[in-house]
């Protein structure tokens, strides 16, 4: 091997290298929220179409709200903490 490949594998590559809190935001967290969003969302629908109760279903559309808040502000986090790695 040549001393320029070895010197090149010797240093740290930064795109190699992914940071853990990127890692977390992106792989776990933000398919957590859009999981909380799909299943409130799939509850009112059974609700309504069952006939339920209309103050549940006005809960569960309150719900999705918060949920789909909480998705958008850690999507836009993600996307802050990517972009000043």
């Amino acid at each position: 091997m040549t001393a320029e490949l070895i010197r090149a594998m010797a240093e740290p590559c930064s795109r190699c290298y992914v940071r853990p809190m990127e890692t977390f935001l992106s792989k776990i967290l933000i398919p957590i929220a859009v999981a909380a969003v799909a299943v409130v969302l799939l509850m009112g629908l059974i609700n309504m179409m069952r006939g339920g109760s209309p103050n549940r279903s006005q809960k569960l559309m309150q719900m999705r709200v918060l949920f789909q808040f909480v998705a958008i502000v850690i999507t836009m986090l993600t996307v802050w903490v990517m972009g000043h790695g």
